[in-house]
């Protein structure tokens, strides 16, 4: 009886806690349960403890994003940079980062296929890297042009040569010629590059020494970005030019083909065809065709067969034609001069040249726009100019006054492509702004002016 008694009050505090008991076997059933039938949901729960103790991780230590210059993370390196100054050349330049002459001749003669070292140019920019400074640097990279850079490897002695990513944008201007086609250029926001490539587009058809005022002209081209910065003028796609009345196109049409790549007119007609307008870029014409000239050295009257370019001493010439090169010599009179044979009917003569082309020599075959020689003033010649005489059945003539027969047009399989670019084009053209920027400048500072003179 005393046991029983002595039971009594642990059984009672055991009734007590029955419910706690029967909560907790239930809860252990039902979480094995869900082990057994769910689990998926356990490695989840896993992942996101996991996860929430990664973005701790990440936020404690940032990621810090490397500066990359030309390929290399340049926080990884000790940076030095400057520009080529005068009497530099590679050896002084890296013996100052503890590049032993052997190793620098070695380098220079390895990368002779990549970049000759004695191109370096003043002014150009050019960057070390070394990851100890107080030993010999590891990379040299040099700058030529905006376009590509020369990286030296220090270590391998070798270079390569990597070309920037270059990125276009279409763009559609317009200009009015006051004074000259520069100051049009530059003054509607272009750059002479801009002009030059113009040039190039419409000198089949536009003699651009004998530009007026009041002259129109309209383009779509691409300019070249580099990292967000404009770096260059890309292809003239299309140009128009109006004179006295007329109008010039230049419609640029490329095809799988390469060999018709090229400008065309309206018609599809090519214009890289008969003869170029002029032998000399960016020269003047300081003396005409004339059968009644009085002759500045032999002060007699002399007919001048020819039209005479000037531009200064070095300045390239240029072949007008396709053809052959029926002389290249010397007289007292021509010094040198080249004669070209472009067919049966016509011949060019360039004289007064300063020397030839390497490739100029009697027999050799020349395409139109190929350099012949250059400006000078060897023979009977007061200054640095190319008398350009033209023949036609072999008796000379002013080729200013010349008309000749159009070519014929593209492959009749090329030409419906070819008007769908040429339409596009056009649509294109109309969109450009024709301004007489410079007139409009010298109205500004006019009214400046009286501004000033009126007082305020």
């Amino acid at each position: 009886m005393d046991l029983i008694e002595s039971l009594k009050p642990i059984v009672k505090r055991l009734k007590r806690f029955k419910y706690l008991f029967l909560f907790a076997g239930i809860s252990i059933v039902l979480t094995i349960s869900a082990l057994y039938l769910f689990p998926d949901s356990v490695d989840s729960m896993g992942a996101s403890v996991n996860k929430s103790e990664e973005d701790i991780k990440l936020q404690a230590f940032p990621i810090v994003k490397p500066t990359m210059k030309y390929g290399f993370a340049v926080d990884t390196f000790q940076v030095y940079e400057g520009q080529i100054q005068n009497g530099d050349f590679l050896g002084n330049i890296l013996q100052r980062y503890h590049i032993d002459y052997p190793s620098i001749e070695k380098l220079a003669e390895n990368a002779k296929s990549v970049f000759k070292v004695n191109n370096f140019r003043v002014g150009k920019n050019y960057m070390v890297l070394a990851k100890d400074s107080t030993q010999r640097a590891d990379y040299f990279i040099y700058e030529p042009s905006v376009y590509n850079y020369i990286v030296f490897d220090l270590n391998k002695l070798e270079a390569k040569k990597v070309e920037h990513e270059i990125e276009y944008e279409t763009e559609i201007k317009g200009g009015m010629i006051e004074s000259s086609l520069w100051a049009a250029i530059t003054g509607n926001g272009m750059s002479y590059e801009v002009a030059s490539k113009m040039e190039d587009a419409l000198q089949w058809s536009i003699d651009f020494h004998h530009i007026q005022k009041g002259d129109e002209f309209k383009l779509v081209y691409d300019q070249e970005f580099i990292k967000g910065e404009e770096a260059g003028v890309g292809m003239i796609k299309a140009a128009l030019y109006k004179t006295n009345g007329q109008e010039y196109h230049a419609i640029y049409f490329d095809h799988e083909n390469n060999e018709i790549a090229g400008y065309y007119d309206l018609e599809g007609r090519p214009m890289k065809s008969g003869f170029l307008k002029s032998p000399v870029k960016y020269s003047r014409i300081s003396s005409y065709y004339n059968l009644n000239r009085f002759h500045p050295i032999l002060k007699r009257r002399r007919p001048h067969y020819g039209t005479d370019y000037a531009a200064p001493y070095g300045t390239p010439i240029l072949a007008v034609g396709n053809g052959v090169i029926t002389k290249a010599g010397y007289t007292k009179g021509n010094g040198n001069y080249v004669k070209i044979k472009h067919d049966d009917t016509y011949s060019t003569q360039y004289l007064h040249m300063q020397k030839f082309a390497a490739t100029t020599s009697v027999g050799a075959h020349v395409k139109q726009g190929q350099v012949i020689g250059y400006v000078g003033s060897t023979g009977l010649a007061t200054g640095p100019h190319v008398c350009f005489r033209f023949w036609k059945n072999d008796r000379q003539v002013n080729h200013l006054n010349m008309n000749f027969p159009p070519p014929a047009p593209l492959p009749k399989e090329n030409l419906d492509e070819f008007f769908k670019v040429r339409d596009q084009y056009l649509e294109l053209l109309k969109q450009a702004e024709v301004k007489s920027i410079e007139k409009e400048v010298v109205t500004e500072v006019e009214n400046s002016e009286k501004k000033d003179l009126q007082g305020p």
